[in-house]
């Protein structure tokens, strides 16, 4: 079956012949800050990636000097006369938006890597944690802009700092609104990388390649034990352990692995 992508205003969508999915958010202007349609658009691709056998990368970028400034909330609230929504409204939106995207990136069986320059706030920040690679610039800026602006973090803020880099400092960033410099995001467990920001393209590259010729099959499920096992018992994981080893040793990738072992030489994986 073959799987198409669409751009959408302020996302530009590209698949190359490695198999590498390209989510550029486009709105430089805004800081390439999300809206209805940017959100919707991603959520569009990254499930139609997660079930494409040719995408074995997602990258997840923004064009110009910044990765993405959070949600554009002034656009939603800007029209004065516009009619109040509904009470509720918030809470019925939000699930089928940024609630369905983040949980999609951190489950979805294909290795997602963010590039991130710039500001990273917000839902942006988000992103950047449910990858499973963020590539920072050393003066890239992260933050959590939400009690600043008066009310309370949504897109899984709340969940995901917490696991990546400890419940302290956490609230450090959610209660005190610190903003992390790259390389203090590196230090704190945040990001994977930080580099200068002339060497970002080349460091996301490395990443990238290294996964577009990996086994496809066995990252995938490995991603999926990494996620399924944060709420597991140990028998349950281990049962979970089975099953992916089960399926891994059944592919192309599992066998050619084999093959490269017993021969001393590199390994050469189709992702099937």
């Amino acid at each position: 079956m073959t799987v198409s992508y669409a751009a959408v205003d302020g996302l530009h969508v590209e698949l190359d012949d490695r198999g590498v999915l390209r989510l550029r958010l486009d709105r430089p202007q805004r800081r390439n800050a999300l809206d209805d349609t940017m959100v919707a658009g991603l959520v569009d691709a990254v499930d139609a990636a997660g079930h494409d056998e040719h995408v074995r990368v997602i990258v997840v970028e923004g064009a110009g000097d910044h990765f993405c400034g959070g949600f554009d909330i002034l656009a939603r609230n800007a029209p004065a006369d516009a009619p109040r929504p509904r009470a509720g409204s918030i809470q019925r939106r939000l699930p089928s938006q940024s609630h369905r995207l983040v949980p999609l990136l951190v489950s979805v069986q294909t290795p997602v890597v963010c590039r991130v320059q710039g500001w990273c706030a917000g839902i942006g920040l988000h992103l950047a944690l449910a990858a499973d690679f963020a590539i920072v610039a050393d003066d890239a800026r992260l933050w959590e802009p939400f009690t600043e602006r008066g009310f309370t973090p949504d897109s899984g803020g709340t969940w995901l700092l917490p696991r990546r880099i400890g419940e302290v400092r956490a609230r450090e960033l959610l209660l005190l609104g610190r903003v992390l410099e790259g390389r203090e995001a590196l230090e704190w467990g945040l990001a994977h990388r930080s580099v200068p920001v002339g060497d970002l393209d080349a460091a996301v590259e490395e990443v990238v390649a290294h996964l577009a010729a990996g086994p496809t099959v066995a990252l995938g499920l490995t991603k999926w034990l990494l996620h399924a096992g944060r709420t597991a018992g140990i028998d349950d994981h281990l049962r979970d352990e089975a099953f992916a080893l089960e399926l891994s040793s059944r592919s192309d990738d599992f066998r050619e692995g084999i093959a490269a072992f017993a021969e001393k030489r590199p390994p050469r994986f189709s992702g099937r």
